[in-house]
């Protein structure tokens, strides 16, 4: 099976590592190639593929290596697998690479419910120092004044902005968004699909009857073309005798002869995995899991801070029965409204709509109209609403740190959590962010809040 390497990716890959190991006077050279992108679309597989075709030896570290429940080791893993590396380049005389595979499932940050760990932190720190100092990488507690062989470091995930800001800096690191178009994902399904007997049209009706699918959909679509024949398999075998027939057996491992891989069944097969696709993100059975705990929001109405003809600002409730629902009730001044979210339980029993006054200071931590919209749009598109601070010092280095808005459950539980969270990073900046959880990737990004009170609405 041939398999198909797009132009642009070797042409990135090769340059970086061939750079890495020139010597050109004057030009400093970042150690770390970052290869991002949505997943599925094989950008690890590229780089093996790469890596065979140049003869070039790597060592992989896995995303699942940088935690421990011992702190420092997988930094210590790192500083030993790059050490290793060099040594090999030295001895076996030919191009080597480390390789670190889903470095921001790792080492990333996605949100106030991931983990900050002392791991993390060293982590980061030791990618830094690395791509700073390449000949000069030393394991805790020894040192050695030899200076070793530059390795170039090759980085995959599918969100960087995730990472920690001046690790990703250029210098450090070279970034390479891999998102194939239409003749790669050409070429990459005919390798798949290069002895199945597919002509050209054929594989290119295919790709583009799921051109929006990325490429581990298609390999997917080939291994269904067998089950048929496991299926048929197991029932002649029979389901109690497959682990004899299968394990160890003395008849060998059952051989399948070569299905017919015709464009229908392909389509067909394709259209009922996208339909599994569609029903996964349609179910959302956790909103039903807990309905329990979002039944509060129907028990809970917003209050609206108001200024009345003679100036002073009061919180208007309309209090209305619990059962029902009515629009919110404004007082209408000659001055401007602002408004702030207070939850107060209603009534349990009927009731005619009424006013209660009482004393309330107007804050500052009104989110504009663009602001709202914005937040609609997240929700709206079933994104999740993150929120991150950072003061004016840290902002020069994009230091940004997450603020916990705990559970979103709707419009009027977003804007209420922002404003609470505004109101507590006072002289900061403020970032509103969007994630999508099913590519884990940032979407939208808007300072709403800076040092100065005001909010541009602008990423």
């Amino acid at each position: 099976m041939s398999y198909y390497i797009a132009p642009s990716f070797i042409n990135k890959l090769s340059l970086h590592i061939t750079k890495n190991f020139l010597d050109i006077p004057g030009v400093r050279v970042p150690l770390i190639l970052g290869i991002h992108g949505r997943k599925g679309e094989g950008k690890s597989f590229q780089c093996d593929l790469v890596f065979e075709r140049m003869g070039i030896e790597v060592t992989l570290i896995s995303g699942g290596e940088l935690e421990s429940p011992d702190a420092g080791d997988p930094a210590r893993l790192i500083r030993l697998r790059y050490r290793e590396t060099a040594e090999l380049i030295k001895v076996r005389g030919k191009m080597c690479v480390l390789m670190i595979n889903d470095l921001d499932a790792g080492a990333g940050r996605f949100d106030e419910g991931t983990q900050y760990t002392v791991n993390t932190q060293l982590v980061n720190a030791t990618l830094m120092n690395i791509a700073d100092n390449p000949t000069n990488v030393q394991l805790p507690g020894s040192y050695d004044d030899n200076p070793l062989h530059r390795v170039p470091i090759i980085v995959t995930g599918n969100d960087f902005s995730t990472l920690y800001a001046p690790l990703i800096r250029d210098g450090r690191m070279e970034k390479f968004y891999w998102e194939p178009d239409r003749d790669d994902k050409v070429g990459i399904v005919g390798g798949i699909f290069s002895d199945d007997g597919l002509s050209e049209r054929e594989l290119t009706q295919f790709v583009d009857t799921f051109i929006h699918q990325s490429i581990d959909f298609f390999s997917a679509v080939r291994s269904r073309v067998y089950d048929e024949q496991i299926l048929r398999f197991i029932h002649d075998v029979g389901v109690e005798h497959v682990s004899q027939r299968v394990v160890n057996s003395l008849e060998g491992a059952p051989k399948f002869p070569k299905p017919n891989f015709n464009l229908a069944r392909l389509i067909e097969i394709g259209n009922q995995m996208v339909g599994e696709q569609q029903r996964v993100q349609n179910s959302r059975l956790v909103e039903e899991y807990n309905r329990g705990a979002l039944r509060h929001h129907a028990n809970f109405i917003p209050q609206t801070v108001a200024e009345t003809p003679n100036g002073s600002n009061y919180v208007v409730t309309p209090v209305t029965p619990v059962n029902t629902v009515t629009p919110v009730t404004t007082v209408t001044t000659e001055t401007p409204v602002t408004t702030t979210y207070v939850y107060q339980k209603a009534l349990e029993t009927p009731a005619t709509t009424t006013y209660e006054y009482q004393k309330a200071p107007v804050t500052s931590t009104y989110l504009s109209l663009e602001i709202q919209e914005k937040i609609r749009n997240i929700l709206s598109r079933g994104y999740k609403i993150g929120l991150e601070h950072v003061d004016e010092r840290r902002f020069r280095t994009g230091s940004w740190t997450s603020c916990p808005i705990g559970e979103i459950n709707g419009e009027w539980d977003a804007i209420s959590n922002l404003q609470s969270r505004l109101a507590e990073c006072r002289g900061e900046y403020v970032r509103l962010v969007g994630i999508d959880p099913k590519d884990k990737r940032r979407v939208i990004e808007a300072i709403i809040q800076r040092p100065n009170g005001n909010g541009d609405g602008n990423g």
